[in-house]
């Protein structure tokens, strides 16, 4: 694993309508690295992942990429090449073909007339069948999106962030939305595919368990805070229950 950070949150805040969603966060994500973002609904997992993504700005705080400010990339194809965001609702169109998907990962880089015409012949169809065989759907190039199972979708998802080759991936709840053995795939394929190219991956899970078994280390929001950064063999079954205990209800008994 290299030693370069690439992630690195300094006292990091976000406020929503004067509520705390990011209470001075600070930590750092090496590239190589994949972490488990974990916590209770409402914890800031979606907002901290948002806020890296540069989808929503900070009261407070500094956020490097790259050893860069954030603020100073601009939306395009460098940071592109930086981050990519995969979620559990996909992002794909759905009446398009699948190979039109895979290579709406190369957008930020075309020209609107490549764009344009890819639509009708697609440009760099060789990396986008390559990508497809790697996530075990190189017979299903032309087949409408709308029409393939939750976890094949999810796969074409994995294929579009081949073709966009960023340095980070972001993963929001990625296999929320699929059954545990299509989890577990898509979960196992995507680790896979990030550890073999050096990439960097940051996903916040429900799932505890896939937490433990697909990731090195974890993080834990709980109100907004950090509640523990640990290697995932160091987290115990004492922290999880403080993690995701309920606070109690006040009493006049």
């Amino acid at each position: 694993m290299s030693s370069k950070t690439m992630i690195e949150a300094k006292k990091i805040s976000k406020y929503f309508e004067g509520k705390i969603a990011l209470s001075s966060l600070s930590f750092s994500i090496k590239q190589g690295e994949l972490v488990a973002l974990i916590g209770p609904s409402g914890a800031g997992k979606t907002t901290l992942l948002n806020s890296i993504a540069g989808l929503l700005s900070l009261e407070d705080g500094d956020l490097l990429i790259d050893s860069k400010h954030l603020k100073e990339y601009k939306r395009g194809k460098r940071f592109a090449k930086k981050i990519g965001v995969i979620r559990q609702q996909f992002d794909l169109i759905g009446p398009l073909a699948v190979i039109h998907n895979v290579l709406a990962g190369k957008l930020s880089e075309w020209s609107l007339f490549k764009s344009l015409f890819s639509l009708l012949v697609p440009q760099d169809k060789e990396a986008a069948l390559t990508a497809l065989e790697r996530v075990g759907l190189d017979n299903k190039p032309y087949e409408i999106t709308a029409t393939l199972s939750g976890g094949e979708q999810q796969r074409v998802a994995m294929a579009r962030l081949m073709i966009q080759n960023p340095e980070i991936i972001l993963a929001d709840e990625p296999v929320a939305s699929l059954d545990p053995a299509r989890a577990d795939d898509v979960l196992s394929m995507l680790t896979k595919i990030v550890t073999e190219e050096n990439q960097t991956l940051l996903a916040s899970l429900h799932s505890v368990e896939y937490a433990k078994k697909y990731f090195k280390r974890i993080i834990a929001l709980k109100n907004g805070e950090i509640f523990f950064d640990l290697p995932t063999e160091e987290v115990t079954d004492e922290l999880l229950n403080e993690l995701y205990q309920l606070k109690e209800q006040d009493s006049d008994d």
